[in-house]
């Protein structure tokens, strides 16, 4: 298994951005707000599609779900008008809610026109279930971090156990935040296609690392070194989720950016997702290349859109970006102890103890 520069794992032969990160797309920044508090282990993540004012200045964009075992808030207007006007917010099933109206009252402080001389907003939130290492019942994520993951939002930012990822886990070991770009080259320029994801799914001996099926070796060595941890891993279903969002520079309708997002499947399934009946698996699409005024200048509008004969690249594009954000996310997460002393192990330290060489 070869890493590249940024430390992650190669995948395929596309070759990536400057980052290496969904912020390889021109406009587009990630915030976190992390929670990490003996038994409270959970957080808030936000996407930002571009730096200007997103409620008037809106983005393209389409949702696909996977399997709908989810709680999100904004999805049904997101495919109806084909438009974001809002960032993403990532955080856990039970903190939807706070999110979304904290989102709403962000918006607000920005746009006087919102519920008064217009209509209302669209807030996007999308959640998986940290219950495992996080205390999901006491509703620990606040109004105030939702503000503090908007206001942290930045092109570099940090992959594994931070923000919405603090308190996920991934095929039996420590998930999280993780990122991914690749280049793509139309009409002799060339485009970005971003990818993150947060992972909460999978079975350990299900785990597929660039072709190798690492998480079946991980449960024979916890079988021989690790005082039951194997059993107990391999005994528990597949009942988390995954969200991904995919950004791009491309310029595609609403209608491309869905079929665009139906490809996120293949990267998840590269890593070893089957999609079970219990995991929620949602995907968010947008490019900042066509933007709709919230009050347009005229009756009829014009965008740039890619010849659908020409658009496998960015398909090709789309599932290497999301199968090297899940292992990034597993690379880059610490081995987290959470709720009533639960563990659950980051893979680069589980590797490292197995003597597993990941160069």
């Amino acid at each position: 298994m070869g890493l590249n520069c940024n430390g992650k794992w190669r995948v395929g032969d596309i070759p990536h951005g400057k980052r290496n990160l969904i912020t390889d797309v021109e406009g587009v920044s990630v915030g976190h707000c992390t929670i990490a508090d003996g038994d409270i282990q959970t957080g808030v993540t936000a996407i930002l599609p571009h730096q200007g004012d997103l409620f008037h200045d809106k983005v393209m964009a389409a949702s696909h779900v996977i399997n709908g075992f989810g709680k999100s808030v904004g999805l049904v207007q997101v495919d109806e008008l084909g438009t974001l006007e809002t960032p993403i917010l990532l955080t856990n099933t039970l903190g939807v809610g706070t999110a979304s109206t904290a989102l709403v009252r962000w918006m607000l402080r920005r746009n006087d026109d919102i519920g008064d001389t217009t209509g209302t907003v669209n807030p996007v939130v999308c959640e998986c279930n940290d219950g495992y290492l996080n205390d999901i019942r006491g509703l620990h994520v606040h109004e105030e971090d939702v503000f503090a993951a908007l206001s942290d939002c930045r092109p570099d930012f940090a992959e594994g156990a931070v923000g919405a990822g603090r308190g996920m886990c991934c095929h039996g070991l420590k998930g999280g935040i993780g990122s991914s770009s690749r280049l793509v080259e139309l009409d002799g320029k060339t485009f970005v296609v971003g990818a993150l994801v947060l992972t909460n799914f999978g079975r350990l001996d299900d785990l597929v690392v660039v072709h190798d099926p690492i998480g079946c070796r991980i449960a024979r060595w916890l079988d021989a070194h690790g005082e039951g941890m194997a059993e107990d891993l391999l005994k528990q279903k597949d009942a988390g989720s995954v969200i991904t969002i995919i950004a791009t520079d491309v310029p595609l309708s609403e209608r491309q950016l869905k079929r665009v997002a139906k490809r996120a499947a293949v990267g998840l399934s590269r890593t070893g997702s089957y999609v079970s009946n219990g995991s929620g698996e949602i995907v968010i699409a947008f490019s900042s290349a066509n933007h709709v005024p919230h009050y347009a200048p005229r009756n009829i509008l014009h965008f740039d859109m890619v010849d659908d004969n020409a658009i496998d690249g960015v398909f090709r594009a789309t599932a290497d970006a999301v199968e090297e954000s899940v292992l990034s996310s597993l690379f880059h997460a610490k081995t987290v102890v959470g709720r009533n002393g639960r563990i659950r192990w980051g893979l680069s330290e589980l590797m490292g103890r197995m003597g597993e060489r990941m160069t």
